[in-house]
């Protein structure tokens, strides 16, 4: 969904892409599925309150529909091998929705442009952000290795940011 909300946010200009990593933060530490928050954030700039209701509906009432439609499937025909096949395809394609996601936000947020730079890069930490690449780091070691939960890992990198980064 991230993709799909940063698209729009391009089409209408509503806000640039430093700005809309900072929402995909903000939304990741408030209650409730980041798409919504996010949706619901834009909203509320691009049209106030009544832009945030319609984007918070307009995000997840095809979810709940889509939801319910694929269950009855689900239930329906739990033994079909075609189900599981198509399950099988869906799979692999949200690992490439979620790495893209991934990429974007690295891109805004550890790297000063592309993830993989058109053109020569002469020093690179003009191209390379030292400290949130650490935080980056440093979460995937504690939350891989150690199993530190993400409440806390976003709790102590919000903390370090406002001591370090500001």
């Amino acid at each position: 969904m991230l993709p799909l909300i940063y698209q729009a946010i391009q089409d209408f200009g509503i806000m640039t892409a430093a700005e809309f990593s900072r929402l995909v933060a903000l939304s990741q530490v408030t209650p409730g599925p980041i798409a919504a928050n996010a949706a619901t954030y834009v909203g509320y700039q691009y049209a106030g309150f009544g832009g945030a209701i319609i984007a918070t509906i307009s995000v997840a009432l095809p979810s709940f529909i889509m939801v319910l439609t694929a269950m009855h499937f689900i239930n329906k025909f739990k033994e079909s091998e075609t189900l599981y096949a198509v399950l099988d395809g869906i799979r692999p394609a949200t690992v490439g929705l979620i790495a893209s996601a991934v990429i974007f936000l690295a891109e805004v947020s550890i790297f000063n442009g592309p993830l993989i730079p058109v053109e020569l890069i002469n020093n690179i930490s003009d191209y390379v952000n030292l400290v949130p690449l650490l935080f980056f780091i440093v979460t995937i070691i504690l939350a891989g290795r150690f199993k530190v939960g993400f409440i806390k890992l976003t709790l102590f990198a919000g903390l370090a940011g406002a001591f370090i980064i500001r």
